[in-house]
């Protein structure tokens, strides 16, 4: 098992142009972790996006440390047989790019905006014909494909769970994000035991939540889709039971790697330094 994080969890240095994605790989290495994620890359202007796929994954060859996964946005709804092809064909281009990285997997996003359909399961059958065709090409690249309990529509266990059995197909699986279901404002541990069964990977992420009733005052939280409150926080410091959630990945059998995203308000070296420490001390107390 490896111990990784995400890019995604030095946005804040790369909002503010202290850091750049490629930046993350040698501080990824710094901090100690074994091996590193990207969400989205975004070349610099002048560089194509294979071009600096490929720079990223000379960076990592040089420093040994893995890049493990790659992460992109998607909508896999679609209208007409028209978006279906260009939806289905982009998905492929961030295939090919994630093996140029040098991943084994690739997260893409399933759904984000339901369009003109008027519910999430009415939508399934488009959203599972485009994780097909896309999964099974992904295959010939030795790449595994996954959603995310990510992005509210298909946020929440049940309907992760009814997406994975539809689509059926070995190559496919799911990336069980432990914090992200208090969006949807499901309990992480109910949420993981039904879920983990199905991961391919694993994201150990914490979260604050308060109820509506609580005032947040220009205190950073977002809004559930039950209109509670959420807002990241620094691994071992939030509401999600982390460790609990690892033991039950155990139970499941889990063997794949922990990647640690951080997308708390603290400063977030330090947020993946100190929460880096506490999955550590989860993992070694578990006897992962």
């Amino acid at each position: 098992m490896k111990i990784g994080v995400s890019s995604y969890s030095f946005n804040q240095y790369i909002r503010e142009e202290k850091m750049t994605q490629l930046d993350c790989i040698s501080k990824a290495k710094e901090l100690g972790f074994d091996a590193i994620e990207f969400t989205e890359i975004k070349p610099p202007e002048g560089t194509s996006k294979e071009e600096y796929a490929a720079i990223l994954k000379a960076e990592a060859d040089k420093l040994g440390i893995e890049i493990i996964n790659y992460a992109i946005p998607a909508n896999l709804v679609y209208d007409t047989e028209n978006e279906y092809e260009k939806i289905v064909s982009d998905i492929k281009k961030e295939v090919d790019i994630a093996k140029i990285l040098g991943a084994n997997m690739i997260r893409h996003d399933a759904v984000s905006n339901l369009k003109n359909e008027k519910s999430f399961d009415l939508a399934l059958p488009k959203i599972v014909r485009c994780i097909r065709e896309i999964t099974e090409y992904a295959q010939t690249l030795g790449i595994k494909t996954m959603v995310e309990n990510h992005g509210y529509i298909c946020q929440d266990s049940d309907r992760v769970e009814r997406l994975y059995n539809a689509v059926n197909h070995d190559n496919f699986g799911l990336l069980v994000d432990m914090g992200n279901f208090l969006c949807a404002d499901e309990n992480p541990i109910s949420a993981v035991s039904r879920v983990g069964r199905y991961a391919f990977h694993l994201h150990a992420k914490d979260m604050l939540y308060k109820s509506c009733y609580e005032a947040d005052a220009d205190s950073g939280f977002s809004s559930t889709r039950g209109c509670n409150w959420f807002r990241g926080a620094i691994l071992g410091t939030g509401k999600v039971p982390v460790k609990q959630c690892i033991a039950i990945m155990k139970r499941h059998g889990y063997e794949g790697d922990i990647v640690l995203e951080y997308e708390g308000k603290e400063d977030c070296i330090y947020g993946i330094t100190i929460g880096f420490e506490n999955l550590k001390k989860y993992i070694k107390e578990l006897g992962m």
